[in-house]
């Protein structure tokens, strides 16, 4: 096995190109032509493999697909048009109307809203449970449980559980768990080591490089015996550890249409090159920054999983050998001392996204979680007083340059 930069640069081409491109060209087209009305029927029927049309599959987002397999050691890849798609069809793949999903109140807002506002109308019910006490979860499972849901690091609270405790619960109890690994990105976390079965993410950000395109990924770790689900144990008997990314592929994935634009599969190919080494200038660029506020008088609390200040630091150290990524956290007094720290910024820049090369700042009460009420906000743990810092790449005597200034 190769390292993670060598497979993301050197995974080869699943077809040989006619000119030698070391590249997989754009196919920035809809539909494919056949030799035979039979071989056209053969492609459909999925008894020969070829691309009939872009929302079902596409060259380019085949090779994007490849090289996510080869880096992460998966046994699947769907790539699709974002992280909310992401989740989305998976959550509708493995469960129906009656079935419930098990998960914590510390989510990303729209992930949130999705289970708590957009799913339950349908059917679906959400259990809350605090992933740091094992019992509750074990007594949330039940035979109607279609999946255990979390962040590998959540956004913004930064809290990180011991993930292997929570998979092993989760499996003995029949269920698969499902991690959204957004935060940590494919580099820093090895989900198959600790008993993660399918990785959620949105590739809009480590993978992007820079912001370029939005996307998203469902990655099948090849852990789960999908016989145990009830909507794909037919397609378990037939199809074995592949049942997943098929049906989503042919039922789900096809259906609802979220399909990655080529483009887009071509930009987030490029940024997969240079993950790491951009991975690891944001994580020792937030280490430093983080150790910098720990000390600054007038910042009231600092989060960060890289400080042995923070509660999670152990699980931390353990799950990401490789970095604590690059989102922390700071606490002002108030609402009004955060928006005035945001405005005397002048290289960090005021926009919702993480990630990014360039470093970022928002408010997640007033933008990301603004639809909720401040009793909501206070169980998700998102108060008036916390901002969110995404440390880019560039060079950290500036960050903290900026910093300090903002704080003056």
């Amino acid at each position: 096995m190769k390292g993670f930069t060598t497979n993301a640069i050197h995974t080869p081409l699943s077809h040989k190109d006619p000119h030698g491109t070391l590249r997989s060209p754009v196919y920035d087209n809809v539909a494919f032509e056949f030799e035979t009305a039979k071989d056209i029927q053969m492609a459909f029927e999925g008894k020969r493999p070829g691309h009939s049309y872009s929302r079902i599959s596409n060259p380019t987002v085949e090779d994007f697909e490849n090289r996510v397999k080869r880096v992460s050691g998966a046994n699947g890849v769907l790539a699709v048009s974002s992280g909310m798609a992401a989740i989305s069809n998976l959550v509708l793949t493995l469960l129906k109307s009656g079935k419930n999903v098990v998960t914590s109140r510390f989510l990303f807002g729209n992930t949130y809203s999705l289970f708590e506002r957009t799913l339950k109308p349908w059917g679906l019910e959400v259990r809350y449970v605090d992933f740091e006490k094992p019992k509750t979860l074990d007594e949330s499972i039940d035979e109607n449980t279609g999946m255990v849901f979390l962040e590998t690091i959540t956004n913004p609270q930064l809290q990180v559980v011991d993930i292997g405790a929570i998979a092993e619960i989760a499996h003995r109890r029949g269920v698969p768990v499902v991690a959204d690994t957004t935060v940590t990105s494919l580099y820093l976390f090895d989900s198959k080591k600790f008993g993660v079965d399918v990785e959620v993410l949105s590739s809009t950000k480590v993978i992007s490089g820079g912001a370029t395109s939005v996307g998203g990924l469902i990655i099948d770790n090849g852990i789960f015996d999908w016989e145990r689900n009830s909507k794909l144990a037919d397609w378990a008997k037939r199809y074995g550890p592949h049942a997943l990314i098929l049906y989503l592929r042919r039922e789900v994935y096809r259906n609802i249409g979220a399909c990655m634009a080529p483009h887009h599969a071509y930009l987030q190919s490029l940024g997969l090159e240079t993950v790491s080494l951009r991975v690891e200038r944001s994580a020792a660029n937030a280490l430093a920054i983080a150790k910098f506020l720990e000390t600054h008088s007038k910042i009231s609390r600092v989060n960060y999983p890289g400080l042995k200040s923070s509660p999670w630091h152990e699980n931390a150290k353990k799950l990401f050998p490789r970095g604590f990524g690059g989102i922390l956290c700071i606490e002002l007094e108030s609402k009004e001392k955060c928006f005035e720290f945001m405005n005397k910024l002048n290289v960090i820049r005021r926009a919702t996204n993480i990630n990014d090369n360039k470093t970022l700042v928002i408010h997640p009460a007033s933008t990301i979680f603004c639809e909720y009420t401040p009793e909501e906000r206070a169980k998700m743990g998102v108060p008036d007083t916390l901002i969110r810092l995404s440390v880019g790449i560039e060079d950290v005597e500036d960050l903290i340059d900026d910093i300090e200034k903002g704080l003056s």
